[in-house]
């Protein structure tokens, strides 16, 4: 069975920044075309079978993206340091609700009451990814029935 959408896959992978650290090393399962897994390594196993191993580079677009589509938000001058000299294209850091912090850089200023607009950015945005992928299984996204339910035998309930 061929890698294609709608299909459950799992892969075991090694992910590294180039010239960088492994950022990941793990299998991994996923449904392809889900969303879920990065689109330029989906891209890349399209079509492949099991036990089929691949290696590349994803670019920075089709890996975590870059800057210019990540989504932008509004903040207001009291979510900054009372003493913070604000200008476009500073980067901060801020502790986040999970605890992690949350790195985002300023695309415009706002004047007087109007806030500020601000881009949170991914750790990996913009950094091209090496990958090394083997397929593990690629089989159909919900399991076969049982063979009783195949064939309309249901479970008896006991009387336990």
């Amino acid at each position: 069975m061929k890698i294609e959408n709608g299909k459950r896959v799992r892969i075991q992978v090694i992910l590294k920044v180039v010239d960088g650290d492994v950022i990941e090393k793990s299998g991994l399962e996923y449904i392809q075309g889900g969303g879920t897994m990065l689109p330029g390594l989906e891209k890349a196993l399209e079509g492949l079978e099991v036990g089929a191993e691949k290696k590349g580079v994803l670019p920075a677009k089709e890996a975590f993206g870059v800057e210019e589509d990540l989504p932008t938000s509004l903040l207001s001058r009291d979510k900054f340091p009372a003493d913070a000299k604000i200008e476009a294209g500073q980067t901060f850091t801020a502790g986040g609700p999970d605890g992690q912090d949350v790195n985002f850089k300023i695309i415009t200023v706002g004047k007087g009451d109007k806030p500020t607009e601000v881009r949170f950015l991914h750790p990996l945005t913009g950094k091209d990814i090496e990958y090394e992928a083997k397929v593990i299984s690629v089989t159909d996204p919900i399991p076969p029935p049982m063979p009783g339910e195949a064939i309309g035998l249901e479970a008896e309930e006991s009387d336990d």
